[in-house]
């Protein structure tokens, strides 16, 4: 797969492709991500990218040029164009399954007070990762790429996603590790008996409590309500 992620701010993606499983994709060829400052093609002076709104109105928005040619610059007939914004439809685990299976995504980082409107004729998707505003799209683009690189064939072993939290609208079971009694606080006896049948069973049941005591809003179609 191919990312290529349009931002004002290409600094801040430094850490987040050069450390643990992100980095051993690209090392690995896995994926590859490239980082492209749109303000490189604005034709204005000063590479000027924004400016007031028409209308009237506080902050600034960005404009189309150097958004458009950003995203002409490397679209090709296997790309999804992505634009972050709080208006775009709600990320969750099966977005992330969908957008697993292209080649190619771009991601445009939104900034100032938001788009000019035309912008969005060139994009074939908008994500919000939640009922927040930040200020730019930087953070969402890496929660999108992360979500979904995790889930790309040798990134990570299989087995360690096909149970996470929201497959089957479901939360993950509750996981232990060494020593087996820690301050009087147990390991269940059902996880160090050896049978994998019971341990199999007891996850899936600790997977239903817990969505249902935590999340139960993930059960409703499941259990026939609204």
């Amino acid at each position: 797969m191919r990312i290529d992620i349009l931002t004002l701010f290409p600094k801040m993606f430094d850490g987040f492709i050069n450390e643990s499983i992100i980095k051993r994709a690209i090392e690995n060829k896995l994926i590859t991500i490239n980082i492209i400052d749109f303000r490189e093609f604005s034709s204005l002076k000063h590479k000027q990218v924004d400016d007031t709104p028409y209308g009237g109105g506080a902050g600034m928005v960005l404009m189309c040029e150097p958004i458009v040619k950003a995203i002409e610059s490397v679209k090709d007939d296997d790309s999804l164009v992505i634009l972050t914004t709080p208006q775009g439809k709600s990320y969750n685990q099966s977005v992330a399954l969908d957008l697993k299976n292209y080649k190619h995504l771009i991601i445009v980082c939104g900034h100032y007070e938001g788009y000019d409107e035309r912008i969005r004729n060139f994009v074939d998707l908008e994500l919000s990762i939640g009922d927040y505003v930040l200020t730019g799209g930087e953070i969402p683009a890496m929660v999108i790429c992360d979500s979904v690189i995790r889930l790309i064939d040798g990134v990570i072993k299989k087995d360690s996603y096909m149970e996470d939290s929201f497959t089957d609208n479901l939360l993950d079971y509750p996981t232990y590790t060494k020593p087996a009694d820690f301050r009087g606080l147990k390991v269940p006896e059902v996880l160090i008996n050896g049978n994998h049948k019971l341990i199999e069973e007891y996850r899936k049941e600790e997977q239903r409590k817990r969505t249902e005591e935590r999340r139960p809003d993930l059960l409703g179609d499941k259990d026939g309500k609204d």
